[in-house]
């Protein structure tokens, strides 16, 4: 008989498998709670009438995995979706040893033993959000005519600013480990492809230990071409979001008030933009926050999360753009303007950043103007041969999968990544 997953479970004949999530052995009867990934289903064995079952209930633990087939019927007496089942037959599939961790466990004990803890209800809808979530960004640049490409990961150059990486033997020589596609996003708009985006891994040499840095995650990236101004690189952005968070909410909204009591908010378009210099001015008036001049090139860490609050008192909005950052601390590849500003953004959601975008340089003599200017010629040589033979104006942007789904759910970067790489964490 074929299985059925519980979701989909009638009244008949039927045949389950799944964890043995409760189990309450009596004398005269035996009630397991069967989960699957799409439910529970109470198991209810009368022993008078099944004495063959008796010595397997006898070896029954909790996390075993066990499979069953008999008659399913409606019963109001039942929590679990109003129906139970009575097995004809009963097979334990392994026995499960009692457990190393608890829910309420450390969080690198649960690391150590990643693949129970997944088991765990939350985290399993964690994994339901981030696939729907990916598969909604999917979705809508296809309907862009955007076109998918999966970029090499070991590189010859840094891909970013020359720190931060993963160096490895690649035969006689060294190569690195991909901080991002930048370049070969770029690559690909000077190959005349237009519209592209990819979904991969992502490598940060960064000895970060909050919640939100990993040294692998996974992340979104996608490049346009013949844009005006970085202008349409965000506006790309938000309707993204805008649609794939419509999907999230739309599939699992509900669920994730449940279980995580969070509200899964689609964004309204457009998202407000400031200029840096105008958040800080802001964040002094309001709320008497001020920080040195000579940080204000960039966005503090304190500043990026007081923009949470920045952007529900001024805009009553969970996102902002935020523009004008000093060309000291942007990519060397960003345009600028005629006064030097380079003409990107980053991306706050609930007072995190999510996103970097950018229109890129696509002129030869500045890109490597500025490339050597941060001290870069010769790393990227290679990356600049991109620009010689033309290339249209272009711009792009890079989500971080996992800490959107950090954000959905109220987790930390841990908790969301199928396996977590961080410094001090190489396995399972």
């Amino acid at each position: 008989m074929e299985r059925t997953y519980i979701k989909d479970i009638t009244p008949g004949v039927r045949k389950i498998s799944g964890f043995v999530e409760n189990f309450r052995n009596k004398k005269n009867m035996a009630f397991i709670v069967v989960k699957d990934i799409t439910g529970k289903l109470q198991v209810t064995v009368i022993k008078e009438e099944h004495p063959e079952m008796i010595e397997l209930l006898d070896k029954l633990t909790i996390h075993s995995v066990v499979t069953f087939e008999g008659e399913v019927v409606a019963s109001e007496y039942v929590k679990l979706g109003g129906k139970e089942m009575y097995p004809t037959s009963m097979k334990i599939e392994s026995i499960a040893e009692a457990l190393p961790i608890k829910e309420d466990s450390d969080i690198d004990v649960k690391m150590d033993y990643r693949w129970i803890d997944l088991r765990r209800e939350k985290n399993q809808l964690m994994l339901e959000v981030q696939t729907t979530l990916t598969a909604a960004l999917r979705e809508f640049l296809l309907s862009k005519n955007f076109v998918e490409i999966h970029t090499p990961k070991l590189i010859a150059a840094a891909s970013e600013s020359g720190s931060d990486v993963f160096e490895v033997k690649y035969f006689d020589t060294k190569a690195y480990l991909a901080q991002s596609p930048q370049f070969y996003k770029q690559m690909a708009m000077a190959s005349g492809l237009e519209r592209i985006f990819e979904t991969g891994p992502v490598f940060r040499a960064e000895k970060s230990y909050t919640n939100k840095h990993a040294t692998e995650f996974t992340g979104f990236d996608l490049e346009f071409s013949y844009i005006d101004s970085f202008e349409d690189v965000m506006k790309m952005e938000e309707e993204l979001l805008a649609f794939a968070f419509a999907k999230v909410a739309e599939k699992h909204g509900e669920r994730v008030k449940e279980l995580f009591g969070l509200d899964v908010i689609v964004p309204t378009l457009p998202f407000p933009r400031m200029k840096l210099a105008d958040v800080y001015a802001e964040l002094e008036e309001r709320y008497g926050y001020k920080v040195p001049d000579e940080l204000k090139g960039d966005l503090t860490t304190e500043a990026e999360r007081m923009t949470k609050q920045l952007c529900a008192d001024k805009f009553g909005h969970e996102f902002l753009f935020i523009t004008d950052y000093d060309a000291k601390e942007r990519a060397f590849y960003h345009m600028r303007d005629e006064n030097g500003v380079p003409q990107g953004y980053d991306l706050i959601w609930r007072g995190v950043e999510i996103t970097t975008g950018a229109q890129r340089e696509h002129r030869y003599d500045v890109l490597s103007a500025q490339a050597a200017e941060k001290g870069l010629a010769e790393d990227v040589k290679f990356y600049l041969e991109f620009f010689k033979y033309g290339c249209p104006p272009h711009g792009g942007f890079g989500l971080g999968i996992d800490r959107l789904t950090m954000l959905f759910c109220d987790m930390s970067i841990k908790e969301v990544e199928f396996l977590f790489r961080g410094p001090n964490r190489l396995t399972p």
